[in-house]
């Protein structure tokens, strides 16, 4: 049974860094693209940031572009996502995500595995 477990969310003033962590079980994940989506009050789910099984390949949403750092620790199947320059448009529920094999899909509808997610909130 898959199983991801996010962490490290918070409330943090703008400006300012958090990171979010996600552990995964279950599966090989070293297989699989993994990727942070989120979620505002009101507003449909959004893609953040994606990366491939290897880690030789990322995406990012141009919003957070030169601010967020997705990365991965196959051996600990855990993913990472290092989150500066927060903005107040930042916050929302962010989720882990997995399950595709090929590609950086944008689209959450592609991955059938999630989180419960992880609160961040970003006060000015």
């Amino acid at each position: 049974q898959v199983q991801l477990v996010e962490s490290g969310g918070g409330l943090v003033q703008a400006g300012g860094s958090l990171r979010l962590s996600c552990a995964a079980s279950g599966r090989t994940f070293s297989r699989y693209t993994m990727g942070w989506f989120r979620q505002a009050p009101g507003k449909e789910r959004e893609f953040v940031a994606i990366i491939t099984g290897s880690g030789g390949n990322t995406a990012y949403a141009d919003s957070v572009k030169g601010r967020f750092s997705i990365s991965r620790d196959n051996a600990k199947n855990a993913l990472y996502l290092q989150m500066n320059s927060l903005e107040r448009e930042d916050t929302g529920v962010y989720y882990c995500a997995t399950g595709v094999s090929l590609g950086l899909p944008r689209d959450h509808r592609m991955y059938p595995y999630w989180g419960q997610g992880t609160q961040v909130t970003v006060s000015s």
